[in-house]
């Protein structure tokens, strides 16, 4: 993209001076950059913040994720502890860092989704069992 040319889709609003660290400008004067992260306008994060609170099972998180990497090139990491989980504190989730993304949003995409299973432990027990933790039960 020729940083002269203007992006042909509605990108967020900068975050006031010194309240974020997402490198936005820098995205922007970049011609090699994945600009697909400034589709997510604060309208569209709510909306998206919404989706991820009501996740109705395990199969539907992994679609957001593989949904989240392919339209706006946000990876998502969720990993058991190497130690016994006996709590949502347990799995880590984690928004990996890309210019363009607000650290706000790096920090409410995780809590959405732990909001999503702490209503509906079953897709807690889900994750769990991907690593076989219930195998033959």
């Amino acid at each position: 993209m020729n940083p002269a040319s203007p992006l042909t889709f509605p990108i967020r609003t900068e975050c006031p001076p010194g309240t974020c660290v997402c490198d936005r400008d820098a995205l922007l004067a970049s011609p090699q950059g994945d600009h697909r992260i400034l589709r997510l306008t604060r309208s569209e994060e709510k909306k998206l913040l919404e989706r991820l609170e009501n996740l109705a099972s395990l199969a539907d998180l992994r679609r957001m994720q593989e949904r989240l990497e392919q339209q706006l090139g946000v990876r998502l990491s969720i990993t058991l502890s190497p130690h016994e989980v006996r709590s949502l504190r347990g799995i880590a989730i984690l928004v990996l860092e890309q210019p363009g993304l607000c650290r706000k949003t790096r920090q409410a995409i995780p809590a959405a989704i732990r909001k999503s299973m702490d209503q509906r432990p079953e897709i807690t027990y889900e994750l769990l069992n991907e690593g076989g933790l219930f195998g033959g039960l």
